[in-house]
């Protein structure tokens, strides 16, 4: 029977991609200054609770990928292995009709847990790993965990360290769009190099 990506513990995750620790990763990548439409849309977004609803942090996680991110993917899809099943919140991969190559996944940490997000974050790399070495790619797979206003990356590489950036936070929102940027720009040139192998 399949589990959900969000009933793995972080140990059962870690054993997954058979890490123990998550090593620190500093993002090299230089400030994005949000643009007045992304502005626009963060004033809009302060008349909802930013603090206690589910519904007002996915509208905030919205508004930030749609800063960075329309440029270089589409969103959501339904990723699946042979051991695990779920949705997940966000599913970056290569612009096509159809889901494939997942290049970078998104769990939101619901109700603030970043534990059983973290958890539920490497059980979608895993499931992304998978799901593209069914089609022999063989690259790093990129996580993200969220609740909106705090953002944390991660990186895997099969057989490698879990690599775990610090907490980026909107009362930083140039630090955080860059680092944004510098993930989405990684899955970037990963599709590219997948166009140039078809």
């Amino acid at each position: 029977m399949r589990r959900k990506y969000s009933g793995l513990t972080l140990k059962e995750a870690l054993g997954l991609v058979s890490a123990e620790e998550f090593t620190p990763w500093q993002i090299n990548a230089a400030p994005c200054p949000p643009s007045p439409t992304l502005q626009e849309n963060l004033h809009r977004l302060k008349s909802f609770d930013l603090q206690t609803t589910e519904q007002a942090k996915t509208l905030l996680m919205d508004a930030l990928f749609a800063e960075i991110v329309p440029r270089y993917a589409n969103l959501k899809g339904l990723l699946e292995t042979n051991e695990l099943t779920g949705i997940a919140d966000y599913l970056i991969t290569p612009k096509r009709a159809y889901a494939a190559t997942p290049l970078l996944c998104v769990a939101e940490a619901k109700r603030d847990d970043f534990l059983q997000g973290r958890a539920q974050c490497l059980s979608e790399m895993y499931a992304c790993h998978w799901n593209n070495l069914q089609d022999n790619l063989r690259h790093s797979v990129l996580g993200i965990v969220s609740n909106g206003q705090v953002w944390q990356f991660y990186r895997w590489s099969f057989g490698g360290a879990v690599l775990e950036s610090g907490l980026y936070t909107t009362d930083d929102l140039p630090e955080l769009l860059g680092a944004l940027e510098s993930v989405c720009a990684e899955c970037s040139e990963y599709a590219s190099d997948q166009s140039e192998r078809s």
